[in-house]
Order: C-alpha cells, then structure tokens, then sequence
C-alpha cells in the first residue's frame, strides 16, 4: 500500500513539472510571428535600399546644383530663399531616412552575427566530431541534437556520465549569453512506453527533458533560461518503421536562442518610424 501510494505521489510530481502544451504551441507561435516579421522587415528593408540610392542620387544631384550656383554669381539671384530652403530641407530628409534605414539594416544583421558567434562557440565547445551530436541553424535558432544512447539508457531518464560531460560544454556556452534562452526539447519513438510511474511516452520526453535541465540548472545555468519541452513520438525524423529509424526519433534537441522579445521590439520600432517617414 506505501508504495502505491509513493508511485502515485511521484507521477503527480511528474506531471506537474511538465510544460503544457498550450505553452509550448504559444511559443512556437510567438517564434513563427518574430520569423514572419524578419522576412517581412527584410522585404521592406531591400525596397528602402532601393529608394535610398535613388534618392542618394538626386541628393548629389542637388548638391551639385548648389554648388554650381553658389559659384556663378550672377546666376545666384535665380534662387530664391524658398527654393533653397527647400533643397536643404530635402536633403535633411533623405539624410534621417537614411538613418532609419541603417538601424534597421543593423536590428535584422544582429541576431545573425549573434547567432553565428554562438554556433562557432558551440561547435568549439562541444566539438563536431561526435557522430552523436549534430550542431545546426535552421530559420535562425541554433539547435544541438543529441542522440538518445548517448543521453540515456534505454527506457531511463536518468542522465549518463559521458552526457554529462557534453552538458558541461553547453553549459559554458550558454553560461556566457545570459540573454539567451535554452529550451530542451525531449523526443521518442513511436514504442509505447509502459514502466515505472510515467503513463506514456509524453510523460517520458519531458521527464527527460526536465532531468537534463536539471543537470544545466546545477552546472550554473540560470533556470529562469530554461524551458523543458516533450514531444513525444509526434515530431520524428524518419518512420519508424526499423530499429535504426526508431534509434534517430529517439534524440533531445537543445534549442538555444536570443530572447526573441527583444529583436522583435527593435525591428518593429523601426518599422514603424520608416512607415511614418513614408
């Protein structure tokens, strides 16, 4: 009867560390709306480039004509004050949108540059060597996938030695981007699991995911970084139709990514101010 009731205490605790999945589909959404709004920035900003030349052209345009009149006195009558006020109001102009375009330009080339400095970082770290760990960018977030064997023992959340080891070297990464975000995603085949006080393989992707965090959290990352996800057996690499295919499904993806709230602030805002220029 104790134990009945200390496996069932034990799966309410479990269950209550894990992330909804109300959650996890608003932060997908939250990250496809940032996507959204680079690419559209992106459009945007190639147009303003476009028109930026054109205008730099007609500024120079104009410049000349000042200069050209200022020389020839007797034809700098022709100008009147109102003209020429207008020539150096319109030159100011192009020079402000210029700079607005340039702010721009430099939010959505940031979250690149940052990006790339933090795959190099890991890929030194962690190192690319291991056929069991896969260092990538896919639409601007950086994702390390390990393999299950390498994490796990088979049907076990409890984290490995040699696992530990390659925790240790993320964790020296993401230890150095406090303004990053780190979110263990846990993965599985489609094999029913059946053991212990977990119900399912939900139960198992994000007990494992939430082990591994709790690795991260005591290797000093700050927890309020991290974020535990499970996915179950619902977002697989291959069919799991053979033995090798269901060993590729069963993997933990660390998502590591900039705190998207404030890249999006930042392209909006300028955004906004070149809507208004226009």
């Amino acid at each position: 009867m104790k134990k009945i009731l200390l496996l069932s205490l034990s799966a309410m605790l479990l269950l209550s560390s894990c992330v909804s999945k109300k959650q996890f589909t608003d932060l997908q959404a939250k990250q496809k709306e940032t996507q959204d709004l680079l690419n559209s920035a992106t459009v945007k900003l190639n147009s303003c480039l476009e028109e930026k030349a054109s205008s730099s052209a007609r500024a120079t345009a104009l410049e000349e004509q000042i200069a050209d009149l200022r020389k020839a006195n007797d034809n700098l009558t022709v100008l009147s004050s109102k003209g020429a006020s207008n020539i150096e109001k319109t030159l100011e102009s192009i020079k402000e949108k210029d700079m607005k375009i340039t702010r721009l330009q430099d939010a959505l080339t940031k979250k690149d540059s940052i990006t790339l400095a933090v795959v190099t970082s890991l890929k030194r770290e962690v190192g690319i060597n291991d056929p069991d760990i896969e260092i990538n960018v896919e639409k601007g977030v950086v994702f390390i996938s390990i393999a299950d064997k390498l994490l796990f023992q088979s049907g076990s959340y409890n984290v490995t030695t040699r696992a530990k080891e390659v925790l240790a070297k993320v964790a020296k990464v993401v230890n150095s981007k406090p303004d990053f975000e780190c979110m263990v995603e846990g993965h599985t085949d489609n094999v029913p699991y059946q053991s212990g006080v977990l119900l399912d393989n939900w139960d198992l992707s994000v007990k494992r995911s939430t082990s591994i965090i709790r690795v991260l959290q005591g290797l000093g990352v700050n927890p309020k970084q991290l974020i535990a996800a499970g996915r179950a057996d619902y977002v697989p690499l291959v069919d799991n139709d053979t033995a090798e295919n269901r060993a590729k499904n069963r993997r933990t993806r660390i998502v590591v990514l900039p705190k998207i709230d404030q890249f999006y602030d930042m392209v909006e805002k300028e955004m906004k101010n070149l809507s208004v220029q226009k």
